[in-house]
Protein backbone atom coordinates (compact mmCIF):
# COMPACT_ATOMS: atom_id res chain seq x y z
CA UNK A 1 0.00 0.00 0.00
CA UNK A 2 1.54 3.50 -0.91
CA UNK A 3 2.26 5.30 2.17
CA UNK A 4 0.72 8.39 3.12
CA UNK A 5 1.51 11.77 2.82
CA UNK A 6 -0.94 13.43 5.31
CA UNK A 7 -1.90 10.96 8.01
CA UNK A 8 -4.26 13.78 9.84
CA UNK A 9 -6.74 13.34 6.35
CA UNK A 10 -6.99 9.78 7.30
CA UNK A 11 -10.31 8.61 9.37
CA UNK A 12 -10.08 5.58 11.26
CA UNK A 13 -12.86 2.85 10.32
CA UNK A 14 -12.61 0.54 7.57
CA UNK A 15 -14.90 -0.22 5.07
CA UNK A 16 -17.34 -3.28 6.05
CA UNK A 17 -16.46 -4.58 2.08
CA UNK A 18 -13.19 -5.23 2.45
CA UNK A 19 -13.82 -7.27 5.84
CA UNK A 20 -14.93 -10.07 4.21
CA UNK A 21 -14.59 -12.13 1.19
CA UNK A 22 -16.55 -12.28 -1.78
CA UNK A 23 -17.84 -16.08 -0.96
CA UNK A 24 -18.01 -15.99 2.61
CA UNK A 25 -21.47 -17.10 4.18
CA UNK A 26 -23.73 -14.01 4.53
CA UNK A 27 -23.62 -14.14 8.68
CA UNK A 28 -19.75 -13.07 8.18
CA UNK A 29 -21.31 -10.41 5.84
CA UNK A 30 -23.96 -9.02 8.83
CA UNK A 31 -21.15 -9.21 11.04
CA UNK A 32 -18.71 -6.97 9.03
CA UNK A 33 -21.31 -4.50 8.60
CA UNK A 34 -22.24 -4.70 12.39
CA UNK A 35 -18.53 -3.80 13.77
CA UNK A 36 -17.63 -0.99 14.78
CA UNK A 37 -13.85 -0.59 13.22
CA UNK A 38 -13.59 3.31 13.41
CA UNK A 39 -14.00 2.88 17.37
CA UNK A 40 -11.69 -0.01 17.60
CA UNK A 41 -9.10 1.27 15.57
CA UNK A 42 -9.03 4.46 17.91
CA UNK A 43 -9.17 2.05 20.82
CA UNK A 44 -6.35 0.23 19.23
CA UNK A 45 -4.23 3.08 18.23
CA UNK A 46 -4.83 4.80 21.59
CA UNK A 47 -3.70 2.00 23.07
CA UNK A 48 -0.52 1.60 20.98
CA UNK A 49 0.42 5.70 22.01
CA UNK A 50 0.41 4.66 25.58
CA UNK A 51 4.14 2.42 25.16
CA UNK A 52 6.59 5.34 24.01
CA UNK A 53 8.99 2.36 23.20
CA UNK A 54 6.04 0.57 21.28
CA UNK A 55 4.01 -2.50 22.09
CA UNK A 56 2.56 -6.00 20.79
CA UNK A 57 -1.02 -7.52 20.29
CA UNK A 58 -0.69 -9.01 23.62
CA UNK A 59 0.25 -5.41 25.29
CA UNK A 60 -2.52 -4.23 24.05
CA UNK A 61 -5.10 -7.13 24.67
CA UNK A 62 -3.85 -7.08 28.41
CA UNK A 63 -5.12 -3.20 28.65
CA UNK A 64 -8.44 -3.71 26.67
CA UNK A 65 -9.75 -7.22 28.41
CA UNK A 66 -13.28 -6.88 27.75
CA UNK A 67 -12.68 -6.79 23.91
CA UNK A 68 -12.85 -9.77 22.25
CA UNK A 69 -9.02 -11.16 21.11
CA UNK A 70 -10.15 -10.70 16.98
CA UNK A 71 -11.58 -7.70 17.52
CA UNK A 72 -8.18 -6.01 18.65
CA UNK A 73 -5.61 -8.26 16.47
CA UNK A 74 -7.45 -7.27 13.13
CA UNK A 75 -7.07 -3.84 14.03
CA UNK A 76 -3.59 -3.69 13.06
CA UNK A 77 -3.14 -4.39 9.59
CA UNK A 78 -5.37 -1.30 9.31
CA UNK A 79 -3.27 1.05 11.43
CA UNK A 80 -0.37 -0.50 9.80
CA UNK A 81 -1.89 0.17 5.83
CA UNK A 82 -2.79 3.60 6.52
CA UNK A 83 0.17 4.73 8.43
CA UNK A 84 -0.70 5.06 11.56
CA UNK A 85 1.54 2.73 13.51
CA UNK A 86 5.13 1.02 12.37
CA UNK A 87 6.67 -2.14 12.58
CA UNK A 88 9.72 -2.00 14.69
CA UNK A 89 11.81 -4.58 12.92
CA UNK A 90 12.01 -6.03 16.84
CA UNK A 91 10.10 -9.04 18.28
CA UNK A 92 9.11 -10.27 21.80
CA UNK A 93 7.39 -13.78 22.93
CA UNK A 94 3.70 -13.60 22.93
CA UNK A 95 1.67 -15.82 25.32
CA UNK A 96 1.34 -18.47 22.70
CA UNK A 97 5.39 -18.33 22.96
CA UNK A 98 5.47 -17.75 19.43
CA UNK A 99 7.34 -14.72 18.28
CA UNK A 100 4.91 -11.08 18.23
CA UNK A 101 6.04 -8.41 16.00
CA UNK A 102 6.44 -4.64 18.06
CA UNK A 103 4.73 -2.06 16.99
CA UNK A 104 4.72 1.98 17.64
CA UNK A 105 3.05 4.83 16.61
CA UNK A 106 4.20 6.21 13.80
CA UNK A 107 6.10 10.11 14.16
CA UNK A 108 5.53 11.73 10.73
CA UNK A 109 8.15 14.74 10.33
Amino acid sequence: MKQLEFPELVEFGTDPKLLVRRDDPDTSHAAAYAVKSGELEKLVYETIKRFADGCTQDDVLALNPTKPYSSITARFRALLDKGFIEDTGQRKPGRSGKPQRIVKVKVWK
